[in-house]
């Protein structure tokens, strides 16, 4: 399990970090179903890595991060 909850935290960091490239290099909007999905599932793969190593104010932060993400995509899917 605790191999699992690495691989968790590290593929968390790559779809957090590669939505901000993609943003930052104009390929996608920060509005984009795709930015804003890469950052919901990567902040849950951070949850799950965070609370399994107790460190609880960086799972707070990505419930936070989460709930944003969440909030746009139902605005998105709305539209």
């Amino acid at each position: 399990m605790p191999i699992l909850v690495e691989i968790a935290g590290w593929l968390g960091a790559l779809l957090v970090l590669g939505a901000y490239l993609l943003v930052s290099s104009g390929h996608v909007s920060g509005k984009s179903a795709l930015f804003q999905g890469m950052n919901a599932l990567g902040s849950t793969l951070f949850i799950l890595n965070t609370w399994w190593h107790g460190a609880i104010p960086s799972m707070v932060l990505n419930i936070i991060w989460l709930g944003i993400g969440a909030v746009a995509l139902m605005r998105i899917a709305r539209q």
